[in-house]
């Protein structure tokens, strides 16, 4: 009886996003109400107060944010009336308006800068005895003088207060509402607010404003802040709902679509904050399958599924977050990890972890890298092979392909041109067709080149099984080696060669 009711009550709240207006609106909450339909409203409300929509007038916004600013740094009352019709306020605030009290509260709210040069001038004022030795022991004697003179004390308090005036005027207004109830909630809009702003118009005070926001909001959104909450058909229906509206990889067709990727052989995974009740952060939907799927339309279409006791992989097939002003704040990775640690500790059979999902930037760092080894390869003068036939040349040139899979692109190469589908493709027949009766290197990556650029391997097997191992090395030293930024898969994959289970992943290439 209760997934009955579950049930009907699921299939009245999916038929709504099937709206543009009404999708809009369950995908973005924090937009203020829309009118109803044939109805009108304007922007701000009239000067009369007599617009019939309920419209918060931008000033009204202004005065109460201006009052939080007048509240005690010390005071945390979590029932902040202020605070809750700040936030009311700032909800009903049409775009123009959220405009409007960003740009001010950026401007207006920033550093104290009179007051920090001030600090700094007293700072520098101050001097500091050198050291009279160069040893440690005469520096610590030093110190030890200085800490019983005071000096160090008046350093430390300058310190102290510097730290605080380079702090902008809005930091406390962020904390405050950080401890307020809902407070978080409305910190990731305003987040989301200034990165649409940024999108447009590329203000320096909106910048900073963005990115002192995201760093608070790293700081508060910590893995330990966390609940790593496994997502069942027992869960409520405004969580499933949640599920349906932000699955942004593979949209959920059905109610019967839904429960499937919920029951035997998957399971799914989400973040959730305290703050933030009933709503995932991010979740991460996962199929226990015997052997890694070689297309998403096995995992997704395959009846009936895998017995979980005969499963040997799980593949990570789709990761979804929910909230537009958490962009940037990479919880993926941190989602991941935790996910294949439960996997593996409550499911030891598990030995292979997968992913179909794409290698975002993958393409863009290969194509470039071929592009320069070839004209690097072509430019060598007679004087440079000289040097290279003494053991020494330049340290741009770089064998980019093992010889076995050399000799695999070439040999699938020249099979495909044999079958009658290469006539897309223009090679210079002189150098690309018989390169065995010469150092085949150069030709073969022009030859992988122009496979790729021309999109013609993916629709021939024979082309991509020549090029499946070199492309498959070479994403692992992409994903290991070349990313500097620690995304997500970087993370996973060292996270799992040092733990001895296998991670791999389907290449599609982005």
């Amino acid at each position: 009886m209760k997934n009955k009711r579950l049930a009907i009550l699921m299939r009245a709240r999916m038929a709504s996003p099937t709206h543009p207006v009404h999708r809009q609106q369950l995908l973005r909450p924090d937009l203020p109400p829309l009118p109803p339909q044939g109805a009108t409203c304007s922007g701000d409300a009239d000067d009369d107060g007599s617009n019939t929509a309920r419209r918060v007038s931008l000033k009204d916004v202004k005065e109460l944010m201006r009052a939080s600013f007048s509240i005690p740094t010390d005071k945390t009352d979590p029932m902040d009336t202020n605070l809750e019709e700040f936030s009311q306020a700032y909800l009903g605030l049409s775009q123009e308006g959220r405009r409007e009290l960003l740009l001010g509260l950026a401007r207006d709210y920033d550093v104290d800068r009179a007051r920090v040069c001030e600090l700094m001038r007293q700072y520098l004022s101050v001097e500091l005895p050198h050291s009279v030795g160069a040893d440690a022991v005469h520096v610590n004697q030093e110190y030890r003088v200085l800490e019983d003179g005071g000096i160090l004390a008046v350093f430390y308090r300058m310190e102290r207060n510097l730290r605080d005036a380079l702090k902008p005027t809005y930091a406390g207004f962020f904390e405050r509402l950080n401890a307020h109830p809902g407070g978080l909630k409305l910190l990731t809009v305003l987040r989301a607010d200034l990165l649409s702003l940024l999108a447009k118009e590329n203000v320096p005070s909106l910048r900073a404003l963005e990115t002192y926001l995201k760093e608070k909001l790293i700081t508060w959104l910590s893995p330990a802040s966390l609940e790593l909450h496994q997502i069942t058909w027992d869960d409520s229906a405004s969580l499933l709902e949640k599920i349906v509206a932000y699955e942004a990889v593979h949209p959920i067709r059905n109610l019967l679509d839904l429960k499937r990727r919920l029951s035997e052989g998957r399971r799914c995974f989400g973040y959730l904050h305290p703050a933030i009740p009933g709503e995932p952060l991010i979740f991460i939907e996962v199929a226990l399958l015997k052997d890694v799927a070689t297309s998403i339309q096995e995992v997704l279409w395959d009846s009936p599924p895998t017995p979980e006791f005969e499963a040997t992989c799980a593949l990570l097939y789709s990761i979804s977050a929910t909230q537009p002003g958490l962009s940037g704040i990479n919880l993926g990775k941190f989602l991941i990890k935790r996910v294949i640690h439960l996997l593996r500790r409550d499911m030891p059979h598990i030995s292979t972890f997968a992913t179909l999902s794409p290698i975002p930037g993958y393409m863009h760092w290969l194509l470039p890298k071929l592009a320069s080894q070839i004209k690097l390869s072509k430019s060598e003068t007679e004087d440079m092979k000289h040097f290279l036939e003494k053991g020494s040349g330049s340290n741009f040139i770089e064998d980019l392909l093992l010889p076995e899979e050399k000799e695999m692109i070439l040999s699938g190469y020249l099979k495909w041109l044999q079958s009658g589908t290469a006539s897309e493709i223009e090679f210079d027949k002189s150098e690309c067709m018989d390169t065995r009766e010469h150092d085949p290197g150069k030709d073969v990556l022009e030859i992988m080149y122009k496979l790729l650029t021309s999109r013609e391997w993916n629709k021939s097997d024979i082309l991509s099984e020549a090029l499946k191992p070199s492309l498959l090395r070479l994403c692992a030293r992409y994903l290991l080696k070349e990313k500097k930024r620690g995304k997500a898969f970087d993370v996973v994959a060292n996270f799992h060669l040092q733990n001895g289970s296998s991670w791999c992943f389907g290449l599609l290439l982005a």
